[in-house]
């Protein structure tokens, strides 16, 4: 069979990875990157203050793990272990909110450095092109091709493939050629919050704070959180709606209203720094994605934030990129193998096996991203509210205690999402039917509690006691 050819426009975190997988599969790869290469010093600064620090958790490591469990082993020296979170009241209480009952932890990972060893492990392969300062003019999928332009010569140029992947972000051009070819369920939504981005040094030499913890300050309707780096120092981001960014117009409103709020952090970062980095740096919108299909006939595929963007409350959106490559490739390769191929090259489907692995895909792919994006936007209420109520403390003891008794009847939801690779739409499930059993439960016992004090005063006022089928009528829904 002659060579295949895959485009991937957009060398991110997701980009990288799905050349490195494409080219382990026996494809021809070319990586087209808009921005300059982020290995060269002078162009490390491109991904700074663009996103807070990247959590890495289960389906990420696994789909390293997949490609090569040396690189997973690379990515693990880099990252920081988080275990729970630390909760800083504000009156500079700690308080300390393990992740898993059994010491599960996420991972801080910056994300420089993650790029930087994705890129390389692409360039590792002989099968991979790496192309930057390149970006996408225009895409005709029908028949195979993709136009560029090189900015740093303005020169504009085609190029063909079998498979053309858009891995390239929230605001996709692969996307939106996409759309007019298919009739794509498609949703864009801003939320009324933004993003700022602070530093905090260390302190005598060592981290100002406990580092194996993802800090939050709650404070309602915002929040600061912070989580740790490799150089001891912390990065701190402040999430809070955009009419609460408005009212602060000067160094002095800035000030006051850290004092005022996370006194604590501020003594941390220190006045001048914080004023600083807060006029200097930018303030980020918070936007999410959803839609369906992912996929063109055999032609082309979407993947990471181009098909899913999500707000970063529940540190899922690398993680979940990551898992669309792996879950692709998974794919591809069973089909290989069902036809009665012994062989790792999916270059050798057919263009009838291709069509019928990228349908499946996204027919199994689409749901699962709609449920991530969904609870990563209900995470947010849990940080920055939900953590400190005592609802939400009862009931993440009561579940921690019954998932220690039975770890595989009863999960909790961030247990799920973070380090099992339960399908997202599955978690959803799981948990909908764990919270009916859990309130039903609830509800019984304290039924019990009731009737039983109930009978006890009535035997003590002479009172009848009544038959099992008037208990039963009295619980039931039918009157």
């Amino acid at each position: 069979m002659a060579e295949r050819n895959v485009i991937i426009i957009g060398g991110g975190l997701v980009g990288s990875l799905a050349a490195c997988y494409f080219a382990k599969r026996g494809w021809k790869v070319d990586l087209y990157e808009k921005r300059q290469d982020v290995r060269q010093p002078e162009h490390s600064c491109l991904v700074e203050h663009r996103s807070i620090n990247l959590a890495i958790s289960e389906r990420g490591f696994s789909a390293l793990r997949r490609l090569d469990p040396l690189l997973e082993a690379r990515v693990r020296e880099l990252a920081i272990p988080m275990r729970g979170r630390m909760i800083h009241s504000l009156d500079g209480r700690q308080t300390s909110q393990a992740y898993d009952v059994f010491g599960k932890h996420i991972n801080s990972v910056g994300r420089n450095a993650l790029i930087k060893i994705l890129l390389d492990a692409a360039s590792s392969y002989s099968r991979v092109t790496l192309h930057f300062s390149h970006e996408l003019v225009d895409a005709d999928f029908d028949s195979r091709r993709v136009t560029l332009r090189n900015a740093e010569t303005n020169h504009q140029f085609d190029a063909n493939a079998d498979l053309i992947v858009g891995a390239d972000g929230a605001y996709s051009r692969v996307r939106q050629r996409m759309m007019t070819k298919v009739m794509m369920n498609y949703s864009q939504t801003y939320i009324e919050h933004g993003y700022c981005e602070f530093s905090m040094g260390p302190t005598n030499g060592e981290f100002a704070m406990s580092p194996n913890h993802l800090h939050i300050w709650p404070r309602g309707s915002f929040m600061l959180i912070a989580l740790p780096n490799p150089d001891k120092t912390f990065t701190c981001t402040l999430f809070m709606p955009w009419r609460q960014f408005d009212l602060i117009k000067t160094s002095a409103e800035a000030v006051e209203f850290f004092r005022a709020k996370f006194p604590d952090a501020l003594g941390l970062m220190g006045e001048e720094s914080m004023c600083a980095e807060y006029a200097r740096n930018p303030k980020g919108s918070l936007v999410y994605v959803k839609c369906s299909p992912h996929t063109y006939k055999n032609r082309a595929v979407i993947l990471g934030d181009a098909a899913h963007a999500m707000v970063p409350f529940y540190g899922q959106g690398m993680n979940c990129g990551f898992e669309d490559v792996e879950r692709l490739d998974e794919i591809m390769l069973n089909a290989l193998q069902a036809s009665g191929i012994e062989s790792t090259e999916t270059t050798q489907l057919t263009d009838e096996q291709l069509l019928s692995a990228l349908d499946e895909y996204s027919a199994t792919r689409a749901a699962d991203t709609d449920a991530i994006v969904d609870l990563a936007l209900d995470n947010y209420v849990e940080m920055r509210a939900r953590v400190v109520s005592y609802s939400y403390l009862l009931r993440k003891q009561l579940e921690g205690l019954l998932h220690r008794l039975f770890p595989t009847v009863v999960i909790p939801l961030y247990t799920m999402v973070s380090f099992t690779s339960i399908p997202y739409a599955a978690v959803i499930r799981q948990w909908d039917r764990q919270t009916l059993w859990l309130h039903r439960s609830i509800y019984a016992a304290t039924a019990t509690v009731v009737l039983g004090t109930g009978l006890v005063s009535a035997q003590l006022l002479g009172m009848r006691m009544p038959t099992l089928s008037e208990i039963a009528r009295a619980f039931s829904h039918k009157h």
